[in-house]
């Protein structure tokens, strides 16, 4: 299995469009992905968000990267983020 933690930080005054989009991608990736078994997102506060995802294997992972609404959704809540997202990849024990 696969984790990954991804941490985005959004614009002051955002959250409310930032979530409307991000529920998007939450849906459609729990509709179409076999390979993802665990995929949330999470609020820490009023600008930081947190995606837990967890995946069957990498080829999971990387049919989730290359799907049309990974990058379009992601593209979309791109106008929301203050900068990169932070990600981190944990292999399973």
């Amino acid at each position: 299995m696969i984790g990954l933690i991804a941490t985005i930080k959004i614009k002051e005054g955002t959250a409310a469009d930032f979530e409307a989009v991000a529920n998007q991608l939450v849906e459609k990736v729990r509709a179409t992905e076999e390979g993802c078994v665990h995929y949330d997102l999470y609020k820490q506060d009023d600008t930081t968000y947190v995606f837990l995802e967890r995946y069957a294997d990498k080829a999971a992972l990387d049919i989730h990267r290359n799907t049309e609404h990974y990058k379009t959704i992601g593209g979309q809540m791109g106008a929301f983020m203050a900068g990169k997202p932070e990600i981190q990849i944990l292999q399973s024990v």
